[in-house]
């Protein structure tokens, strides 16, 4: 079956193809107002089966699938292994109550984006879709520039040790204004930052002055006609 769900856009970006798999139409109903929920990120379909998940991954071609691995005629694993063969392109963040060693691993070895157990709650879904928007953002180009733009995309992909950030930082914060940084067109502001991350002004400040300090920001002031002058800053 599938849903006609839809995400407000981002900036005029086209939002991301999501195709929901469980076997409980009730879950799916509420991982459908999950990721409906999140900005840039629209439901194109749910399957309740192995088989109807094939299925509509061919018909569909959802950019991210969302794949439960206890089904009720194949394991998940199985499934994302079809997706493979069938040389589909779309990206697979594991959701499930398996924590057996092995599945976690055959998920990781046919390259799943992400892993989260069940139960959660709308927070620990919507973080690993930012982290996947941002990582999209990063890539977005023809081209990268450097060892520093895979680098940091792949850094994306993956949490970052909280323990290693200041007192009230985020990762998937950190990840999202790192994003807004590689993107600008030269420099960017507190303001600039907080509107396309979807934070405070005061907050995005924060971040960016810890990329300053880690050396991975520089700022530099822009000094208007009247007022305090403008805190601009650009990644080095």
């Amino acid at each position: 079956m599938t849903d006609d769900a839809t995400n407000p856009s981002t900036g005029g970006a086209p939002a991301t193809r999501v195709l929901i798999v469980d076997d409980d139409f009730m879950v799916a109903r509420v991982h459908t107002g999950f990721v409906t929920r999140t900005a840039g990120f629209e439901v194109v379909g749910t399957a309740h089966t192995g088989s109807d998940a094939v299925t509509l991954a061919r018909d569909l071609t959802p950019d991210l699938v969302l794949l439960d691995l206890y089904l009720p005629d194949r394991f998940g694993l199985d499934v994302l292994s079809d997706l493979r063969a069938a040389g589909l392109a779309c990206d697979v963040i594991v959701i499930t109550a398996a924590k057996e060693v092995e599945a976690v691993r055959g998920a990781i070895r046919l390259g799943v984006v992400d892993y989260l157990l069940k139960p959660f709650g709308y927070d620990d879904l919507r973080e690993r879709l930012d982290r996947y928007a941002a990582r999209h953002r990063m890539l977005a180009g023809q081209e990268v520039r450097g060892q520093d733009d895979i680098d940091r995309a792949l850094a994306v992909s993956s949490r970052t040790p909280s323990a290693v950030l200041p007192k009230g930082l985020s990762p998937e914060t950190v990840a999202l204004v790192e994003a807004a940084l590689a993107d600008a067109e030269g420099s960017l502001s507190a303001s600039e930052a907080a509107e396309t991350v979807g934070i405070s002004r005061v907050s995005a400040r924060r971040y960016l002055e810890y990329f300053v300090g880690i050396g991975t920001a520089e700022v530099n002031l822009r000094y208007g006609t009247t007022g305090r002058p403008e805190r601009r800053y650009r990644r080095v």
